[in-house]
C-alpha cells in the first residue's frame, strides 16, 4: 500500500499571491478526487507534489520518507499529466514514447519496445502508433498523455483537468482508463468537474483559495445534505431577491426558467421540492459557506 502525505504545506508566489496555504492530507492507493474552482491552487499543488516547483514550507512525505530534499525519490515513481503537454511536431506516438522512455531510465531496448508497445494497446492508440501525436484529437492525445504517465511503471500519478474539452465518447473511454490504472497505485485526478469525482474516486477533497475545505468518500460528504436541499423553477428576474432572502447555493437556465437549488433545514416557501442531494450539491454548499 502506497501513501502520499502532505504536512502544513505552503506555498506563495513572488507576487505575494499565496497559492497553497496550510495544506494538510494523506493519500493511499486508488482514485482520488481534487475538487475545486478554477484558480483554487490545485495546478499549485500538483507542481508542488511532482517537485516541479519548490514548497514554501511544510513536507511531502511518499511511503514515509521526506522527499523535497531528494526528488528523485519521488520522479522516479511519478507519471505526470499536466493541463497541457506539448509535443514533437511530425514525431510519431511510437518514436515519442521510446525517446520518453529512454528518459525516465528504461536502458534495456528490448523492455522499452514491450513497455511501448504494451501501452499502446492499453490506450487504444496502437492502430495509431506511426502517426504524429500533433496530429491527434484531444481525446487522443490525452490517452497518449496517460501512456506516458504509465512509462516505468509509477507508484503515483498526478493528472491535472484530464477531461476538459473531450467529447462525451472520449472522456467516457478516458475515465475508464483511469479507473483501470487506479486499481493498485495512487492516482490523483485535479479536475473542477463534479461528476468526474463521483464516477471515479473513492477518496476526494475540495479545495479553494489555497486552502483544504473538506475531505472524504464523496458518497458520505453529500449524504450530509440529506433532506436539506430544494429545488424550484423561477422567473430569471426573481433570481436576485431569492439570493438574498435563501441560501442559494446553484442556479442553472432550463428551458427559459431558471432552476434554483437552496440549502434549507425546512420548506423555504411553497413551491419548492425536497430533492435527493448531488455530490455538485455538496460541493457548491462547501463552497458558499466557505464565503460567508
Amino acid at each position: 500500500m502506497n501513501q502520499l502525505e502532505i504536512r502544513n504545506l505552503s506555498k506563495t508566489y513572488p507576487n505575494g499571491v499565496k497559492a497553497l496555504n496550510d495544506i494538510s492530507i494523506i493519500i493511499k492507493n486508488g482514485m482520488f478526487g481534487l475538487l475545486g474552482p478554477n484558480g483554487a491552487g490545485k495546478s499549485s499543488l500538483m507542481r508542488t507534489l511532482a517537485m516541479l516547483q519548490d514548497a514554501g514550507s511544510g513536507e511531502i512525505l511518499f511511503n514515509g520518507q521526506e522527499v523535497q530534499k531528494k526528488p528523485e525519490k519521488i520522479r522516479s515513481v511519478l507519471g505526470y499529466l499536466p493541463q497541457e503537454f506539448g509535443v514533437y511536431p511530425k514525431v510519431s506516438a511510437l518514436d515519442l514514447l521510446d525517446h520518453i522512455a529512454v528518459l525516465k531510465g528504461i536502458t534495456d531496448s528490448g523492455q522499452r519496445r514491450e513497455q511501448v508497445q504494451f501501452l499502446l494497446r492499453q490506450t487504444n492508440l496502437y492502430e495509431h502508433r506511426k502517426k504524429a501525436v500533433h496530429s491527434y484529437s484531444g481525446g487522443m492525445k490525452q490517452r497518449f498523455g496517460i501512456a506516458q504517465a504509465l512509462l516505468g511503471n509509477p507508484k503515483l500519478i498526478f493528472v491535472d483537468e484530464p477531461t476538459a474539452g473531450l467529447d462525451p465518447e472520449e472522456r467516457n473511454r478516458f475515465l475508464n482508463l483511469l479507473s483501470e490504472v487506479g486499481e493498485n497505485i495512487i492516482v490523483i485526478l485535479s479536475t473542477h468537474l463534479v461528476d468526474d469525482v463521483f464516477e471515479l474516486c473513492s477518496q476526494m477533497a475540495i479545495m479553494n483559495k489555497g486552502q483544504i475545505l473538506i475531505q472524504g468518500n464523496p458518497t458520505t460528504l453529500t449524504s450530509r445534505l440529506d433532506g436539506k436541499i430544494w429545488s424550484k423553477k423561477i422567473k430569471k428576474s426573481e433570481l436576485g431577491e431569492y439570493q438574498r432572502q435563501l441560501q442559494v447555493i446553484s442556479s442553472k437556465l432550463i428551458a427559459g426558467e431558471t432552476l434554483i437549488h437552496v440549502q434549507s433545514e425546512h420548506l423555504p416557501e411553497a413551491g419548492f421540492e425536497l430533492i435527493q442531494p448531488s455530490l455538485e450539491d455538496f460541493y457548491f454548499s462547501t463552497l458558499t459557506s466557505a464565503q460567508k
